[in-house]
């Protein structure tokens, strides 16, 4: 069975994505930075846990131990992130107002927490004989579309979170340059209603995860290096 590890995955898209993987006769890893409620989201879909803090190199060279142990892994999705721009208004904090401490927030789940988790993956991967990678991204990554004034994107004055997912973007198209057997994309599951935006989305979490399902079971000589939605290519 394929072996699959998504991190950020005790709710919303990523307990979704976990529920729909298992489905399709995956072996699913739970990372979750709450050993707690990894656990319960681990019992409710037939999931294992990995106790996972993307943002901590022990938890995560810990949770490449216990995967290594069970027989390695072919899929990895970075789903875990952290939205840290909305006020308690649900008012974004926009040019005028982000600092510096906001920006390194938002980048240490995001980016640094992505580059750490593939990092530490990467031998396991590259023993996978179909090694996939899934960087869950945003439509508010693309500079086309938040340059565009007809394209809704155009209006989010955000400016940590937008970043972070461009980066992510970057990452993943310079990975999937260097690992040219691998399968590695960047995804935007749409406005979905999650805890990321306090449940403000118009789309359902089975919505949202369609892309990420679709792409963490893309075939070998399927594409990388891009960047989907549901519709299909989206501008960088």
């Amino acid at each position: 069975m394929t072996a699959t590890l998504i991190t950020g995955a005790n709710k919303g898209l990523g307990f979704e994505t976990a529920r729909q993987l298992i489905a399709a006769r995956h072996t699913v890893y739970i990372g979750s930075r709450d050993t707690e409620r990894g656990r319960r989201a681990a019992e409710q879909l037939g999931a294992r846990m990995v106790q996972l803090d993307v943002t901590d190199d022990a938890s995560v060279e810990a949770a490449v131990k216990t995967i290594e142990a069970d027989g390695g892994l072919d899929v990895l999705i970075n789903n875990a992130g952290v939205a840290k721009e909305w006020r308690d208004d649900n008012v974004v904090i926009g040019p005028a107002e982000v600092t510096a401490d906001l920006m390194r927030k938002t980048f240490e789940t995001n980016v640094f927490g992505t580059v750490r988790v593939l990092h530490a993956f990467l031998p396991l991967l590259r023993r996978s004989a179909a090694p996939v990678v899934v960087n869950v991204s945003s439509g508010l990554a693309s500079l086309t579309r938040v340059t565009t004034p007809s394209d809704p994107a155009y209006a989010y004055s955000g400016v940590a979170y937008p970043a972070s997912k461009s980066a992510v973007n970057m990452i993943t198209v310079q990975f999937a340059k260097a690992f040219p057997n691998m399968r590695i994309n960047a995804v935007e599951p749409g406005f979905t209603k999650t805890d990321l935006n306090g449940n403000t989305g118009i789309q359902t979490v089975e919505q949202g995860t369609e892309i990420i399902v679709r792409m963490a079971q893309v075939d070998p000589d399927g594409p990388t290096g891009g960047y989907f939605d549901a519709e299909g290519t989206l501008p960088w």
